[in-house]
């Protein structure tokens, strides 16, 4: 029996969920915008049924139509108190990043999921790319040997065009910066490729050229790692003339890679001591060619979701996992705000905490 869907926010990333969900078989019970031409527009890309229903309200639909299963895919800064409301009324999750943008309310999202045995998963798709699951692979299997360090570059373009579709872009209090929108996919790889636990960050962040936005078109940070292994951040998008690469490296002391491509959907360097595998053959056959950086990597993790809801068991990317990258991210802010080192772990830090750091 396939699951019962509904969408809440039909902008720049809600084709993938959709195309996702009919990948899946899921059964579309709803849309939810406050925007009557952005429903309109999913329902003719998609050739669904013109009866599918329209909401403005998203709480009216989820009473009405009673999904199992939501995607919240609107300003990052609604996230938190959108996926309270469906969670309390037993419904799954699927919540773009970043997860919310204030710890408070992620560790709120956390506590009330397992109080409704509600599944909750951070849409963090680049971790099912073929490079990174390869990579997952052999840190798990341990073939890096020693890790010493990685690290995650995003050198990215945004102009005005891209703020001035979606005000509430670039605002501390709906989205933050460079690193909590654009780059946060990559940091979540990096904290998780490196063992998840963090005892420091030292972080800088600007705002070079985006004087029309609140939040940082840069930022750069060094992360000690509980392990005793060290992580380098660079962020921005201030790439001239568009977007030049997001990179992943994972330095061992028996093992060497480099995940590059759009959205490290290509694996470039591949060198391990124990010579397992033949590394122009894994470059062959770990590669994807997305037609754009949000990559391949939605469909499988609803997938996972809808076996997780099937099975009552955790999704593979899960609400912890969400908010894991959104602390590594305030905790650059923070850093860079303070001008000192932050040792984590963080509670009851938010993007607006930081509101005005570029007046």
């Amino acid at each position: 029996m396939s699951l019962k869907f509904a969408l809440i926010g039909c902008g720049r990333i809600s084709p993938n969920h959709i195309a996702a969900a009919i990948e899946n078989e899921l059964e579309i019970v709803g849309l939810c915008d406050v925007k009557q031409e952005n429903m309109e527009g999913i329902i003719s890309t998609f050739n669904l049924p013109t009866s599918t229903p329209q909401y403005t309200d998203y709480k009216e639909m989820i009473k009405v139509e009673k999904p199992d299963l939501v995607a919240i895919c609107t300003e990052s800064g609604k996230h938190g108190q959108m996926a309270l409301d469906c969670i309390e009324e037993g419904v799954n999750l699927i919540i773009e990043k970043p997860i919310t943008l204030s710890l408070e309310e992620a560790d709120q999202i956390i506590a009330l999921a397992k109080e409704k045995n509600v599944k909750v998963s951070a849409c963090h798709q680049n971790r099912f790319n073929k490079s990174i699951q390869k990579i997952r692979e052999s840190v798990e299997k341990e073939r890096f040997g020693r890790l010493l360090y990685g690290t995650a570059h995003i050198r990215w373009n945004r102009g005005e065009d891209y703020y001035t579709q979606a005000p509430w872009r670039g605002t501390w209090e709906q989205d933050g910066g460079a690193l909590m929108n654009q780059c946060i996919h990559n940091i979540d790889l990096l904290r998780w490729m490196m063992g998840d636990e963090i005892t420091e960050v030292v972080g800088m962040t600007d705002n070079l050229k985006h004087g029309f936005i609140e939040a940082e078109d840069l930022g750069i940070a060094l992360v000690r790692f509980g392990n005793g292994s060290y992580g380098v951040i660079e962020g921005t998008t201030n790439i001239y003339p568009k977007n030049l690469e997001e990179t992943l490296y994972i330095f061992g002391d028996k093992g060497t890679v480099k995940a590059g491509g759009k959205s490290v959907n290509l694996i470039e360097e591949w060198h391990f001591a124990d010579g397992l595998d033949d590394p122009e053959q894994v470059k062959e056959e770990y590669q994807e060619n997305p037609p754009n950086v949000y990559g391949f990597g939605h469909k499988p993790l609803y997938t996972d979701v809808i076996d997780a809801i099937k099975n009552d068991r955790e999704p593979y990317v899960t609400a912890e996992d969400g908010r894991r990258a959104l602390e590594l991210v305030l905790a650059i802010y923070k850093s860079a705000a303070e001008g000192t080192s932050v040792k984590l772990p963080l509670t009851n830090v938010s993007s607006t905490d930081f509101t005005g750091r570029f007046k």
